[in-house]
């Protein structure tokens, strides 16, 4: 998914702190033009920049009133540094890019695009668009040892899941309880969605070394005494073995350790400082270094750079 923000400037986003937990409100960004669909965003935030690896968390759907009628269509747009890992709860999406995939994904289902030293695709919901569409686009900062690798793009139709009483837990990224995806990380990294029935209690082994932050995407789930509304993010720190939740509910639990570079993040692209992005934009919009992804939509314009120079952050504000 790009990031089509005219502005993509920092904003600060409401947060409320408990007991060293954070709980994250996520700001509403338009994907697209005047019937634009609705994402909400949690990640970047002001305070809390990055969950591990995870770098950027939108939430989008579902999409079943006349006015999102448009669905999803984001032509064809360029990314470097980073990895984006599309999740879907409802509706299909079809994937296309420069390195020659085309694939369908369906809830349940994994996309995973290793951009690199840099890929474009592009990314359009099938079917009526009222038939509704609902997921999770994530992004993952890739360590500076990987972010100049080729450029490849997987699919994991077949993912571990768990079950207990009134839970199951679909691990998507890393491994969770002896259940491990096949998906690329390339550093420690958790991703699960869980599903919790009406009155479903289960308390969860946590990686000390994580942090965690917990996506609501339906109901209201209990984490860790905490009630997360959708489309918040709650962060917790280092430190935890185990995590209490309740339902009824559904979440992503998304961890990792605590990513150590600084980021420069614009627009699609992850770097570490200004020269970078200037560089990959200036390819962009000169047609080079990104290949041709084949889609009957023109490639995205990048947005103007600002007059001042873009600084690296680290994962926490100083």
């Amino acid at each position: 998914m790009s990031n089509l923000e005219a502005h993509p400037d920092e904003v600060e986003l409401q947060h409320d702190r408990r007991e060293g937990l954070t709980l994250l409100e996520p700001r509403e960004v338009p994907l697209g033009g005047p019937r634009a669909m609705l994402v909400r965003r949690t990640l970047p935030h002001r305070e809390i920049r990055t969950i591990g690896a995870w770098c950027f968390v939108d939430h989008f759907g579902p999409t079943h009133a006349p006015s999102h009628a448009v669905g999803m269509h984001v032509p064809p747009h360029p990314h470097i540094g980073l990895q984006t890992v599309t999740w879907l709860l409802d509706g299909d999406v079809a994937h296309r890019d420069s390195v020659g995939s085309r694939q369908l994904v369906h809830p349940g289902e994994l996309n995973v695009m290793t951009a690199g030293r840099g890929i474009a695709h592009s990314e359009d919901s099938l079917g009526p668009a009222d038939d509704g569409l609902h997921g999770v686009q994530l992004w993952t900062a890739l360590p500076d040892g990987e972010r100049h690798q080729s450029p490849h793009f997987e699919h994991h139709g077949d993912l571990p899941v768990l079950t207990a009483a009134g839970v199951r837990a679909t691990v998507f990224v890393g491994s969770l309880d002896g259940a491990r995806s096949a998906a690329a990380a390339y550093s420690p990294l958790l991703g699960v969605e869980f599903v919790l029935a009406e009155g479903a209690r289960s308390t969860l082994p946590l990686d000390a070394d994580f942090e965690h932050g917990v996506l609501a995407v339906e109901g209201e789930p209990v984490v860790a005494g905490v009630r997360v509304a959708p489309s918040s993010l709650l962060h917790l720190p280092v430190g935890r073995r185990e995590l209490a939740i309740e339902g009824p509910g559904r979440f992503l639990l998304l961890g990792g350790t605590p990513f150590g570079e600084d980021l420069l993040m614009w627009w699609n692209f992850v770097a570490r400082d200004h020269d970078e992005i200037a560089r990959a934009r200036q390819d962009w919009e000169a047609g080079r270094g990104f290949g041709h992804v084949d889609h009957p939509a023109g490639p995205l314009a990048a947005p103007a750079l600002p007059t001042t120079r873009l600084k690296a952050r680290g994962n926490r504000r100083r």
